[in-house]
């Protein structure tokens, strides 16, 4: 038997390895097993080219839990080692490699900034037991070997007698890690980092009902086996030819991937490339609603077919975040932080592909089926807008297939509704008005009264379609987006052919003088208009500038600053040449007065959905006395 020891220079390795991510110490079992993998994998490339006279068979690593002696066994049917092999990369490679790790991350051990922590290796088994053994067969016809060491400097070195090819490590769970030896507790660490490993991995036995024999009767229990406890997939959807895969197969592989997800995904795209950097992946498209919080069910990084986070932020492009599924890269830098990865130019080349990947899929969706495309908008929008919002290129792609729905149920592109609307909604300056509602119930007179013109009116209601409406107003020439309740129709489209007032300037004087001195209310700006005698005598109207900048600022961003917490701000349009108006110039009695403007007041409060608690109340019960 040999002892000796390991580096005589770094006798405190050990400790600094236990206290190293105390949080991640689960990490152990993810290199133990990616070590396994490689060098499992090894063998296949070597008897594959002639140079292993191993039978390769078809290898699987297994994990044990011997919880009486507080042991837990990591066995591959891989490559093994010689004794000089041991030495080397074991006592050399990998204890360097360890040492490197550590001195690297010592600073920033706890930087969640880091992703992954990749690289610890073999000794990363030390941060979990009190000593680890190797015992291992090389493929080659040299003997067994089993080394061992307690946590200090000092290994030892001795023959064995194993006599299959490959490697076991025990490793002796400390008392501070004893959660290692419970079945949930691994069984939940394989399923999170080595479900989708190329090499089937075994943990435990399973029960698996048989079908009955012919002739059994109703009562009679189906028959069972024992097999083995094969817990990963290790062909999983993305490693396959998408020639090779069905519609059915993908929406299988994403209720894999995301079991509490009921709800099946709209479409998906499949990403493949091998150059200039290696790729592979499946973007899910789910069902998604307004609200732009981050899903619980994210898109999850791999790196040959390793599991290393869910935060995939610097990888992907924002936009794209709120989308499921997978990517794997081996040219990913891990163990750096996020801002160097956001700068790295392979992350840059990666984030772009995805983009274009993204946008040509969606366009080829609204090609090849625009029915479909239209019934699925409202579950994309969110993403699309982001997209165009925050990705020139993605915006110049998507502005051929983005869509813009009237209140009535129709969709057109940006070019289409140009060409719908540009005849009868051009004002005298040449500049094309698109006119828009928020909410079709809250602003239907609104929407009557525009339509009642023959104008057309779009439903646009995400929650960051301000900033998009920004963008557009700047990209496109002569074009603005008005909301129909930010001004009256002939304000927003201003045509050469003005309405002429009933009403002289002295009326018009008199009736302002009566309206500010009974409206008590002073966010109304009061604004007398000669419009149609058949348009609402009073209308309530938010100037869409002042809107459209604290919806900006509420939803991050843009318009000045602290506008997000101005006092809402209205226009009071009173319609001079409608008869009510008349009426209420003409009247005598001031009682009479005060009580028609307030009523006019309150009912133009109501179309605007203004009028709420006490003031609602009151303005029911004065509309039932008016009526008796």
């Amino acid at each position: 038997m040999a002892t000796g020891k390991i580096n005589v220079s770094v006798d405190n390795i050990f400790p600094l390895i236990k206290k190293f991510l105390y949080s991640d110490h689960e990490i152990f079992l993810r290199e133990l097993i990616s070590n396994a993998t490689d060098a499992t994998l090894k063998l296949k490339h070597l008897t594959s080219i002639g140079e292993s006279k191993s039978e390769y068979g078809d290898p699987i690593i297994e994990i044990k839990i011997d919880k009486e002696g507080k042991k837990l066994h990591v066995i591959d049917q891989g490559l093994g080692m010689t004794e000089e092999e041991v030495k080397k990369y074991i006592n050399e490679v990998a204890f360097s490699g360890a040492e490197e790790f550590l001195d690297k991350y010592k600073d920033s051990a706890k930087d969640s900034g880091i992703i992954g922590h990749f690289g610890l290796g073999f000794y990363s088994a030390f941060m979990v037991a009190e000593k680890v053994e190797i015992i291992t067969k090389s493929h080659t016809d040299a003997p067994a070997v089993h080394w061992s060491c307690d946590g200090s400097p000092n290994f030892d070195l001795e023959a064995s007698d194993k006599n299959t090819r490959g490697t076991e490590i025990i490793l002796h769970i400390a008392e501070d890690s004893t959660e290692f030896l419970e079945k949930s507790r691994i069984t939940s660490l394989l399923t999170k980092y080595n479900k989708f490993m190329p090499i089937p991995i075994k943990f435990g036995m399973k029960t698996e009902t048989l079908p009955k024999p012919e002739g059994a009767k109703e009562e009679d229990k189906a028959p069972t086996q024992e097999v083995d406890n094969i817990i990963n997939n290790p062909t999983p959807a993305w490693t396959k030819q998408p020639a090779d895969l069905t519609d059915a197969d993908y929406k299988s592989f994403y209720r894999e991937l995301y079991p509490m997800q009921f709800e099946e995904p709209l479409f998906h795209i499949h990403l493949n490339v091998d150059y200039p950097f290696n790729l592979t992946g499946i973007l899910y498209f789910p069902r998604l609603s307004n609200d732009m919080n981050v899903q619980k069910d994210r898109i999850q990084l791999y790196q040959n077919q390793v599991y290393v986070t869910d935060n995939v932020e610097g990888i992907v492009p924002e936009f794209l975040m709120m989308l499921r599924g997978v990517v794997d890269s081996p040219d990913i830098p891990l163990n750096v932080s996020r801002s160097y990865l956001q700068a790295d130019g392979a992350v840059k080349k990666i984030s772009s592909y995805i983009t274009r990947k993204v946008a040509d899929k969606l366009a080829s969706l609204f090609k090849n089926n625009r029915e479909d495309f239209e019934a699925k908008w409202n579950d994309i929008k969110i993403v699309i807008e982001y997209g165009m919002l925050s990705e020139d290129k993605f915006f110049d792609k998507a502005d051929k297939f983005a869509l813009y729905p009237t209140v009535d149920g129709a969709f057109y592109t940006f070019d289409e509704l140009q060409e719908k609307v540009k005849a009868n909604q051009t004002d005298k300056d040449d500049k094309l008005v698109i006119l828009y509602a928020s909410d079709k119930e809250a602003q239907h007179s609104y929407i009557e009264a525009a339509k009642a013109k023959g104008f057309e009116v779009l439903l646009l209601d995400s929650p960051i379609i301000s900033h998009l409406m920004q963008k557009l107003e700047s990209s496109k020439e002569n074009i603005s987006f008005a909301r129909v309740d930010a001004d009256h129709l002939d304000n927003l489209i201003k045509k050469e052919d003005t309405q002429i007032s009933k009403l002289s300037d002295e009326e018009k004087d008199s009736l302002k003088a009566d309206l500010e001195s009974i409206i008590a209310n002073k966010s109304y700006t009061i604004q007398l208009e000669a419009m149609d005698s058949s348009a609402s005598p009073f209308i309530i109207t938010e100037p869409e500038f002042m809107r459209r900048m604290k919806e900006m600022q509420q939803t991050g961003g843009g318009g000045m600053f602290g506008m997000g917490n101005m006092p809402e701000m209205y226009n009071l349009i009173v319609n001079t040449n409608h008869e009510l108006v008349g009426e209420i110039l003409n009247t005598k009695t001031a009682k009479k007065k005060e009580r028609l403007i307030n009523q006019s007041l309150d009912l133009a409060r109501l179309s605007k959905g203004l009028l709420k608690g006490e003031e609602l109340t009151n303005f029911i019960k004065r509309s039932y006395d008016m009526v008796k």
